[in-house]
């Protein structure tokens, strides 16, 4: 017996030893800096996977041709396209160029159509007015 009564425990002195050894049961420590490291991990996985995706090309050039054909009111005799990427996540985009030439002087009309092509929507459409036609 002790000073307060009770039997006297068998161990080191410490007090009861549990049956199971000694460990801890119930509530377990939560290893914060694992957890943090999992959801940095997966928070770049999607962020990476985001980008990437943003990233494609799904629209070909003679798609984006007949996209920016429809954004003109004019039957267009040549066409250059070209693949650009801009912006940091280096995102493409097909700028279409339309237009009629006028011999050596220029163009008759001519309209650039910025179309992504990740989307096929149309980003921005520039004219340049015929030089018949008085400025508005």
């Amino acid at each position: 017996m002790t000073g307060n009564g009770h039997a006297a425990a068998a161990g080191d002195g410490r007090g009861p030893v549990a049956a199971n050894g000694g460990r801890r049961t119930g509530a377990r420590s939560i290893p914060w800096p694992r957890v943090l490291a999992l959801v940095a991990l997966v928070g770049a996985t999607i962020f990476v996977a985001n980008s990437c995706q943003r990233s494609q090309v799904r629209i070909d050039e003679q798609q984006a041709i007949a996209t920016a054909r429809e954004q003109v009111d004019f039957r267009p005799r040549t066409e250059q396209v070209r693949l650009v990427r801009q912006g940091l996540t280096s995102r493409p985009f097909w700028a279409v160029s339309l237009s009629i030439p006028a011999g050596a002087a220029g163009f008759k009309e001519l309209a650039v159509v910025k179309v992504d092509a990740n989307t096929g929507k149309v980003v921005s459409v520039a004219t340049q007015p015929s030089p018949e036609t008085p400025p508005p």
